[in-house]
């Protein structure tokens, strides 16, 4: 179990099928990746560049095993390619906590 994620198993209606739900107060994380992204950072080691939420993780293992990549497991370095495309997709800009150089999809109000 990762830390920080309530799993709720739920039984369907019909009685037989079981989904289970994953739930994670979010909010401080996105709150620290927002305040992060103010300090500056210089230089490249050591530089952090995104703080993700747990249900983040298992949201991107569960899609890629839905397009039938069923053998990645997360945290490997299969994964982590996959971690870093999305990181650098401005849709999961809220995630970073860098300020990368301004790429196409980037501003430098980020929030």
């Amino acid at each position: 179990m990762m830390d920080g994620i309530l799993v709720r198993p739920h039984f369907d209606s019909n009685g037989r099928d079981l989904t289970i739900e994953q739930v994670q107060d979010v909010e401080p994380i996105l709150q620290w990746n927002h305040e992060a992204r103010r300090d500056e950072q210089h230089g490249e080691w050591g530089r952090h560049v995104a703080r993700i939420p747990n249900v983040i993780y298992v949201k991107w293992l569960n899609e890629e095993h839905a397009r039938g990549n069923t053998s990645v497991r997360m945290f490997s370095s299969e994964f982590d390619v996959i971690v870093q495309r999305k990181l650098d997709d401005p849709e999961w800009a809220y995630l970073r906590t860098d300020r990368p150089k301004l790429q196409a999809g980037w501003t430098a109000g980020v929030s």
